[in-house]
């Protein structure tokens, strides 16, 4: 039995996987998700702001303890859009040498390419899929940036793009208010439609015949469409997300206050004050997704990319 971990650390939160793989299955041991908000600011600094790698830290530290009491044997963690755009990234992979070597010494947090946490995250989000799923077109919805993947079942990618649009990016740059006004939203909108119609220049996204949403905004959309009094992921993991009623939810989403969110039973603290921008990039996507396919549903995954990593390290 080999006891495996998987870090991720992107715009809004830190999570960490660890797997037990005996050969043929891989079996949770932990599963659990921080939010630290490392690109605060990134977007118009250029730069990690010192109390955002400070919030990274200990977090990061208690992670490594769980994985010291876990005995991992094989870690890998990695690094995404926030740090993909600062200057001064080198500090923050600095720290997680520092901690991470507690646990496997030399180990480091690794800066990937938006392509690269694409195809991971697409190797874990097909996981769990049905044999009627043969085209599959994955979609990571982060803080700072949304990867596109499209391939096969079998692990082979048909085309991968990382658009510069993410619910922490789009609520700095344009959806300050709280909540949006009218001319943000608008603004908010035109920018993810500029962004979205990249996308299927790289990813044959009319190829695809079944969408896949990861990430925080689509699952706690999913949570929020159930009406869930907790968040469940075994209730969250492959349910279906229409798009004409989700469209009612993500409006509702849009025009409510952080405060409003943040009473729904479902919506991580962290969370509140970007799902709005969320939304606007969840509408788009479905616009994006009508416009090349007869695809009106959503499947939405928790597994993503962590998922990808630890299957990576067997």
């Amino acid at each position: 039995m080999t006891r495996i971990a998987a870090v991720d650390c992107g715009t809004n939160s830190i999570r960490l996987l660890i797997s037990d793989f005996d050969g043929k299955t891989f079996t949770d041991v932990y599963r659990g998700m921080k939010i630290v908000r490392l690109g605060q600011g990134v977007d118009a600094t250029g730069k990690i702001a010192e109390d955002s790698i400070v919030r990274a830290r200990i977090a990061l530290s208690e992670f490594v303890e769980i994985m010291k009491h876990e005995q991992v044997t094989a870690l890998r963690m990695v690094a995404t859009s926030a740090t993909r755009d600062a200057e001064n990234r080198q500090e923050f992979l600095d720290m997680t040498a520092e901690l991470l070597g507690q646990v496997i010494p030399g180990s480091i947090a690794e800066e990937i390419s938006g392509e690269e946490e694409a195809r991971l995250s697409f190797q874990g989000a097909v996981a769990d899929l049905g044999p009627e799923a043969r085209t599959v077109c994955v979609v990571d919805l982060g803080g700072g940036s949304t990867e596109f993947v499209v391939g096969k079942r079998d692990g082979t990618i048909l085309g991968a793009h990382s658009a510069q649009m993410g619910c922490v990016r789009l609520t700095e740059r344009i959806m300050t208010s709280d909540p949006a006004t009218d001319e943000e939203v608008v603004q908010a909108r035109d920018y993810v439609a500029r962004q979205l119609a990249d996308v299927p220049t790289h990813v044959p996204i009319a190829q695809a015949d079944t969408f896949v949403g990861v990430a925080g905004t689509f699952t706690t959309i999913s949570a929020l469409a159930q009406g869930l009094e907790e968040y469940d992921p075994a209730l969250i993991h492959g349910s279906k997300l229409r798009f004409d009623a989700s469209r009612v939810l993500t409006s509702s989403l849009i025009g409510n206050t952080s405060a409003e969110r943040a009473a729904h039973p479902v919506m991580h603290p962290g969370r509140a004050d970007v799902i709005g921008s969320g939304s606007v990039v969840v509408e788009g996507i479905m616009d994006m997704i009508e416009a090349a396919t007869p695809v009106r549903t959503l499947i939405i995954s928790e597994k993503d990319i962590l998922d990808g990593i630890v299957a990576g390290l067997v």
